[in-house]
């Protein structure tokens, strides 16, 4: 038999645990749901297929802002009235460009990391060193180069350095800013 104060005791739990569980839901109030409004990304784009079917035209003909004549320049020599043309070509190199810069090739690797390293060491000296082509990747073949400079002698002067200080015996070349 139950006494009447473990009756009042079972019924202030249950009414303290229906408080726990319904009070809050009364007090918080009505509950705002948000959901955003999102739209499927289609798996393939539409597209207009007559375009596939649509003939290419070819480019239009502009006039080049390259004259196609020689230039006619007028030079006045020895403050004359007379005026001597001469042509000037511009299709041609002019000379004394050819041998205008010169580089110092240390190697090739394979290895990527020695390369690296190379290069971090010469920089470290001093040298202008560096590491060609520039987006070389592992197991490609990479470029030890030093330089580009106007001086060959000044290179060749460096080759015995760079020698002693690698172990590798650098080849003088031409720089060729089109390819290095």
């Amino acid at each position: 038999m139950a006494t009447q104060f473990q009756n009042r005791l079972v019924g202030t739990l249950i009414l303290v645990s229906l408080g726990i569980i319904f009070i809050p839901d009364v007090f918080d109030g009505k509950k705002a749901h948000y959901q955003e409004n999102f739209e499927a990304i289609p798996l393939h784009e539409e597209f207009d297929e007559s375009v596939l079917n649509a003939p290419v035209e070819l480019p239009e003909e502009t006039e080049s802002f390259m004259p196609q004549d020689p230039v006619m320049v007028t030079v006045d020599t020895d403050n004359a009235d007379v005026a001597q043309p001469q042509a000037v070509d511009d299709t041609q190199p002019q000379e004394g460009y050819q041998d205008s810069a010169w580089i110092i090739r240390l190697g090739t690797f394979r290895n990527l990391e020695n390369a690296k390293n190379l290069v971090a060491t010469l920089r470290s000296k001093g040298y202008r060193a560096q590491l060609l082509p520039r987006g070389v990747k592992e197991g490609e073949l990479a470029r030890v180069e030093v330089g580009p400079d106007v001086s060959k002698d000044k290179l060749a002067s460096m080759t015995a350095d760079l020698e002693s200080l690698t172990g590798l015996k650098g080849q003088l070349l031409r720089f060729n800013p089109l390819n290095p």
